[in-house]
């Protein structure tokens, strides 16, 4: 019998490539959504499989996460659900512990009479980054800054998972992304830093960086492309490693170098303006993947510059 897997927020960004690759590996896929953020068009290429269910549903409605556990029985369970906005947590923490705490602990209360073999939970990269000096990168080993609601509710999630993965007799990986980047991303927030900066070139409207004084180019962000990401998943799915896993690429970059990088591909000249540093933001912030790499078996595959040509080469065919 295939594999089946629960994927909430799978018909978000970075959750639609995740279950398209799950399809594609020959998963029996369910995704859970409720489409406050995600959007049936990301995952109507699917509908039509067999192997791929959508059910519109909050994670937070116990009543019907217990059904859905109870009637698909999955192996596995990915947990992309989340409010994933800095900005938002620090103006609404009830909000982001609704969804990023009592959300999770909803779908781990249903794993205790429904057992699953393995679960992805993904955390955060960027905003569990440690203080970056110098040349050095942040690792999962390192004490995190925890400078916003969202970092703290990220970090806490990664710990109630390995409480409950004890507790329940199930594996897990904890994937803590960088900023992921790619097709489908909503141009919201600085997660949504390369969109926003898309659409406004492709507009010729200026953009607004926000920064700190002491850095001009702006704060600085570790970037990995959607498709990577999706196949550390795969791989994590496949073995689990029972601890925290960076996925990232490695490579620092300037927001303003993305910028600038952006203008290069798309052929632009568009102004930008300097405006003072968003509340929450880490200054620097850029990962070790070598765990990734010698315990997953996993590295990135597309630069930042082929995402962006991928990217530009999808928004002119309109997909």
């Amino acid at each position: 019998m295939k594999k089946r897997v629960l994927v909430t927020g799978g018909a978000g960004f970075i959750g639609s490539h995740v279950c398209e690759t799950y399809v594609a590996e020959g998963y029996d896929v369910l995704c859970v959504d409720n489409l406050s953020s995600g959007k049936r068009a990301n995952i109507a290429h699917l509908l039509d499989s067999e192997q791929f269910q959508f059910v519109e549903e909050d994670i937070n409605h116990h009543e019907a996460m217990v059904a859905l556990f109870s009637s698909f029985q999955p192996a596995i369970v990915n947990h992309h659900a989340a409010q994933k906005s800095v900005v938002t947590s620090l103006e609404d923490p009830l909000h982001d512990v609704d969804i990023n705490i009592k959300g999770l602990l909803v779908m781990l209360d249903c794993i205790k009479n429904n057992p699953i073999e393995a679960f992805v939970y993904v955390s955060s990269g960027g905003a569990l980054s440690k203080v970056i000096e110098g040349q050095e990168k942040s690792s999962e080993e390192d004490a995190p800054q925890l400078i916003s609601p969202y970092a703290i509710t990220k970090y806490a999630g990664e710990k109630y998972l390995a409480i409950y993965a004890k507790a329940y007799g199930f594996d897990y990986t904890v994937l803590r992304y960088a900023n992921v980047f790619g097709p489908r991303q909503i141009p919201d927030g600085e997660c949504g830093v390369v969109p926003i900066f898309v659409n406004n070139i492709v507009a010729n409207q200026a953009s607004v960086l926000m920064t700190y004084p002491d850095m001009p180019r702006g704060c600085t962000r570790d970037y990995v492309y959607v498709k990577d990401v999706a196949e550390a998943n795969r791989l994590a799915s496949i073995q689990p490693l029972n601890t925290v896993v960076n996925i990232g690429s490695g490579d620092e970059i300037a927001i303003l170098d993305i910028y600038d990088t952006i203008l290069a591909i798309f052929e632009k000249e568009v102004s930008i303006q300097i405006e003072g540093p968003r509340a929450g933001d880490v200054k620097r912030s850029v990962l070790s993947n070598a765990r990734a790499k010698e315990s997953l078996g996993w590295q990135p595959q597309v630069s930042l510059e082929a995402g962006l040509l991928a990217l530009k080469k999808e928004m002119a065919l309109g997909v």
